[in-house]
C-alpha cells in the first residue's frame, strides 16, 4: 500500500510538472503515441511545439539550472508556498463553482492560515495540519459541466490549450485578485510571477526529464498524451479510472537505456 502511495504521488509530480513546463515552453516527453486523435492542427501544432522546445533549450533550462544551484532548497520552497498560496482564490472560485464545498472549505482554510500562520503564504503550516494543497482551474469546471476538450491546439509559450483549457485560462484571470490590483498598472508583478513559476517548475524536474527526454520518441505526441491523462486526472480530483490508462504494449521505450521507466523522486 505505501509502495502504492509512493509510486502516485511520483506519477502526480511529474504530471504536473511536464504541464507546467509544456505551457511555458519545456519538452519533456515519453514515447506514446494515440495517432493523432482529434488533433486537425497537428502541423501546425508541431510547428509550435518545436518553437517552445528552442526556447527551453537556450534560455529556460539554462535559467532553471542556475536557480536550482544558486537558491538554497528552503528559499525554493519559500518561493513555491508563496506561488501556490498566491492562486488560492482562483482555485476557491473553481471549487465553488464545481460544487465541492470541502475541498473549497479547504481553500480557504489554507489561505488564512499559510497567509497568517505562514507569513504570507512563505510557509505552508496548513499541509502540516491536514490541509493538503489541491488544484483546479475554469477548465477543470468547464469540463465537470460536461465541456469537451475540443481539438487539441498548442501555442507558444502557453503550450498545450485546446479550447476549453484556453477559455479557462482567460476565466481563471478574472477570479485573480492580481488582476485587478494592476488593472491601470504596469504588469510587472503579474509578469514576474509567471515568469519565476515557469522557473521554479522547471528546476524541480531537471533531472526526472532529462531522464525522460533520453527515452523518448516523439516529443510532441508524448506531451500531447501526457497532457491529456494530466487533465482527466485532474478533472476527477486525482481518482484516476485505470482501464483508461494506456497498455503496457502502447508505450514504447529505448531498451539500451536502463531503469528508464523509473521515475525519480
Amino acid at each position: 500500500m505505501a509502495d502504492g502511495k509512493k509510486t502516485r504521488a511520483a506519477q502526480r509530480r511529474l504530471m504536473g510538472a511536464v504541464l507546467a513546463l509544456a505551457m511555458l515552453g519545456a519538452t519533456p516527453a515519453l514515447a506514446n503515441d494515440d495517432g493523432g486523435e482529434n488533433d486537425p492542427l497537428e502541423p501546425m501544432n508541431r510547428y509550435f511545439f518545436e518553437l517552445n522546445i528552442f526556447f527551453d533549450t537556450i534560455l529556460l533550462k539554462p535559467v532553471a539550472t542556475w536557480y536550482d544551484g544558486v537558491v538554497p532548497e528552503p528559499g525554493r520552497n519559500g518561493i513555491r508556498n508563496f506561488l501556490d498560496n498566491l492562486r488560492s482564490p482562483v482555485i476557491l472560485a473553481n471549487d465553488l463553482l464545481q460544487g465541492e464545498w470541502d475541498r473549497a472549505g479547504t481553500t480557504a482554510s489554507r489561505f488564512g492560515v499559510n497567509t497568517t500562520v505562514g507569513v504570507l503564504g512563505l510557509f505552508d503550516p496548513a499541509s502540516r495540519w491536514g490541509m493538503k494543497q489541491h488544484s483546479e482551474d475554469f477548465g477543470q469546471t468547464l469540463a465537470v459541466w460536461g465541456t469537451g476538450e475540443g481539438p487539441y491546439l498548442f501555442l507558444p509559450v502557453l503550450g498545450p490549450a485546446p479550447p476549453r483549457d484556453l477559455t479557462g485560462f482567460v476565466v481563471d484571470q478574472a477570479f485573480d485578485p492580481l488582476t485587478y490590483i494592476y488593472w491601470d498598472r504596469p504588469k510587472t508583478v503579474p509578469t514576474v510571477r509567471f515568469v519565476v513559476n515557469g522557473i521554479d517548475q522547471r528546476a524541480r524536474s531537471l533531472k526526472t526529464l532529462d531522464q525522460i527526454e533520453r527515452t523518448s520518441v516523439d516529443y510532441y505526441a508524448t506531451v500531447r498524451n501526457l497532457y491529456r491523462q494530466s487533465r482527466t486526472s485532474e478533472i476527477a480530483n486525482g481518482e484516476n479510472d485505470y482501464d483508461a490508462l494506456p497498455d503496457i504494449d502502447d508505450l514504447t521505450f529505448d531498451t539500451n537505456e536502463p531503469n528508464t521507466a523509473s521515475v525519480e523522486r
